[in-house]
């Protein structure tokens, strides 16, 4: 396990906006030097592939616990934007997560996500319609697709879907930085967000319908139902996660394409390698570029003995660029063979919604090249400033 000055700096580097910008090489730097290193906050730190997936696969290894949340941050049940979080399948550790899981599964299903298929290309192509010229690719396209999905899937009428965007992004603050001033915007955002799920699922359990939503209030296994905290909690949840980590697929992948054009015509050309090329694109460049764990037992991960409490993170970006599991890492390449990423976690917290956010990219991409046979760059993307989740703020394009 190495601690240094160079390690040091290449994570601090990582956590500022010019190291983010393209933190592959930083990656690329931190694997040569060890399989663990140590950040200056105490936290193990892994970059190869096949460590990420010990990491996201120990059952040995987990979100933290409660009583070590109250511990690290006093009170946090009492805000509305820590509990929606901490509360939810994307924090908490069996059997509760076990349970939770089973119950939404029961209603989030293959089937649900496949008959969504018919809407999602209707969707897209009224999108495509509307763009002419210059136009914000986030706004125009990247946002409102996913939010207008997971909106159809859950049951939020669609004038009700674009005011999502502002509270979602106010209330995930959290997942980056916890401070008063954070909580300040994200606690009311979180607040707001409940209170429109709670009216929509009291109409739901009057007059129940063909959505996610009243699937989820009558979902029962055993004679275990959904707590009303814990159906809002999940409908908070999915509808974050439905486009958050969407929008940031989309528009990761247009810019590496539009920055790769060889593979742009090739996809242009043959539409039938989507599936291969959104899972290659989720490879190259993730939404998702880190998670972390907590020990809960004494542990070896790498060949390194690992005390129970100690802490871990995995950066996924780095792990999906590892020479050692995939052949010239750093190209992308469309049609490369198995070529599985990281990028939606592992074990028994893989991303509920990875089918969904799969789906959209594999009808939105194609259809959107084909649409736009002169799509170009407009200007700079700009970077969003975040350490877990890797996107784009604006990103002008032209589509002739």
């Amino acid at each position: 396990m190495v601690e240094s000055a160079e390690v040091s700096t290449l994570l601090d580097e990582l956590t500022r906006l010019t190291g983010r910008e393209d933190p592959y090489p930083r990656y690329r730097r931190l694997r040569e030097i060890s399989p663990i290193v140590r950040a200056d906050d105490g936290a193990l730190v892994v970059t190869r592939h096949a460590d990420c997936v010990a990491v996201t696969r120990d059952p040995r290894l987990g979100h933290m616990p409660s009583h070590m949340l109250e511990f690290v941050q006093p009170g946090w049940a009492d805000h509305p934007a820590l509990h929606q979080l901490f509360t939810s399948i994307l924090a908490i550790n069996p059997p509760d997560h076990t349970r939770l899981r089973r119950l939404v599964s029961s209603s989030f299903t293959a089937r649900r996500v496949q008959a969504l298929q018919p809407r999602i290309a209707e969707m897209v192509q009224d999108l495509l319609v509307r763009m002419d010229g210059d136009v914000d690719f986030i706004d125009a396209f990247a946002f409102p697709l996913p939010v207008n999905v997971i909106g159809e899937l859950l049951g939020v009428p669609e004038a009700d879907r674009a005011q999502f965007q502002g509270l979602v992004r106010d209330w995930t603050q959290v997942l980056e930085v916890i401070t008063p001033e954070v909580l300040a915007t994200a606690d009311p955002a979180a607040a707001t967000i409940r209170e429109y799920l709670a009216g929509l699922a009291a109409e739901r359990r009057r007059e129940p319908g063909d959505d996610l939503m009243s699937a989820l209030v009558a979902a029962e296994e055993d004679g275990d139902k959904l707590t009303e905290d814990e159906l809002l909690t999940m409908a908070a949840l999915l509808f974050a996660a439905g486009f958050e980590t969407t929008t940031n697929l989309l528009a990761n992948s247009v810019v590496a394409l539009l920055r790769n054009p060889d593979q742009l015509e090739l996809l242009r050309r043959q539409p039938g390698l989507a599936a291969s090329a959104v899972e290659e694109l989720l490879r190259y460049d993730t939404p998702v570029q880190l998670l972390a764990r907590v020990a809960w037992e004494d542990v070896e991960i790498a060949g390194v003995p690992v005390q129970g409490g100690e802490r871990f993170v995995a950066y996924l970006g780095a792990g999906n660029r590892d020479p050692e599991r995939f052949a010239d890492p750093d190209r992308l390449d469309l049609a490369r063979p198995d070529n599985a990423p990281l990028s939606f976690g592992g074990g028994i917290h893989y991303c509920l919604g990875a089918p969904l956010a799969r789906l959209e990219a594999q009808i939105a991409i194609p259809a959107l090249l084909a649409h736009f046979p002169k799509l170009t760059l407009a200007g700079e993307p700009g970077r969003r400033d975040s350490l877990a989740i890797r996107g784009y703020t604006q990103l002008p394009i032209s589509v002739g």
